[in-house]
C-alpha cells in the first residue's frame, strides 16, 4: 500500500498523517519529549492517532498496545509502525477507550493524549474531531479514563495524562485521588491564545 498524507517528522521517526487522522502538535510532541520508558515495560497507547506514541514507546518496551476508536487512525498507525521498524512490538485494537482490553490485561505504563479542549458542539461524528473534542467541560473522556485506569494498571504501575488547563487539572488530581492514584504535573507548555497543556504523572 501506497504511503500518503502530510509528512511529520520527530527526532529520527517519520509519520505519515491522513487528513482524517489527528496531526501530530505542540500537545504530542511535548508528550513524545517526555516518554519515560523502562526496558522491558508493557505500555498502553490510548488513542494513538497516528502511532507517535506507540512508536517511540516500542524502542525500548517489551510489547505496546496501541487503541484508537478512529478505525483511520488505527490503520495509520499501523503503517508507521512499518515505517519506523517496530511492527514485532506493537498490537493495535479499534475501540472506546478500554472496551477492546482484554479484563485481566495489566500495564506498566499508560499513556494518553486526551481530547481535551471544551466544545459546545457535538463532534461525535467526525473522526478527527474525537482526538480534541472533549465535551462542554472538556473532561468527558478524561474522567472516563482515570475511572477505568486503575483496573489495568499494575502495582507500582505509572500514567501519563496530557490534558489543557482549560479541562481542569486540579479536578484531575482529585479524581485520580478519588481512584487511588497519586497525580502530579511534570511538565507543562504555553501555548498561543492564552493555552496552557500539562503532562501529568499518575502513580500507585
Amino acid at each position: 500500500m501506497p504511503l500518503s498524507g502530510k509528512k511529520v517528522f520527530f527526532a529520527n521517526y517519520v509519520f505519515y498523517v491522513p487528513e482524517n487522522v489527528y496531526e501530530p502538535s505542540e500537545d504530542s510532541f511535548l508528550f513524545a519529549e517526555n516518554l519515560d520508558i523502562r526496558e522491558g515495560e508493557t505500555v498502553l497507547d490510548m488513542g494513538t492517532g497516528c502511532g507517535i506514541l506507540g512508536v517511540i514507546a516500542a524502542e525500548k518496551a517489551a510489547k505496546v498496545v496501541a487503541v484508537d476508536i478512529n478505525p483511520y487512525a488505527v490503520r495509520c498507525a499501523k503503517r508507521n509502525a512499518e515505517v519506523n521498524g517496530v511492527t514485532d512490538k506493537i498490537f493495535f485494537l479499534q475501540g472506546d477507550l478500554f472496551a477492546p482490553i482484554k479484563n485481566e490485561e495489566e500495564f506498566d505504563l499508560i499513556l494518553f493524549n486526551a481530547p481535551y479542549l471544551p466544545s459546545e458542539i457535538d463532534e461525535g461524528d467526525a473522526w478527527l474531531s474525537r482526538a480534541w473534542a472533549g465535551g462542554a467541560s472538556g473532561r468527558r473522556m478524561i474522567d472516563r479514563f482515570i475511572c477505568e485506569v486503575p483496573c489495568y494498571l499494575k502495582m507500582n504501575g505509572r500514567v501519563l495524562l496530557l490534558q489543557s488547563v482549560l479541562s481542569g487539572v486540579d479536578e484531575t488530581s482529585q479524581e485520580f485521588r478519588k481512584h487511588g492514584l497519586r497525580a502530579e504535573v511534570i511538565t507543562k507548555r504555553d501555548l498561543p491564545l492564552f493555552e496552557t497543556i500539562v503532562l501529568v504523572r499518575a502513580t500507585c
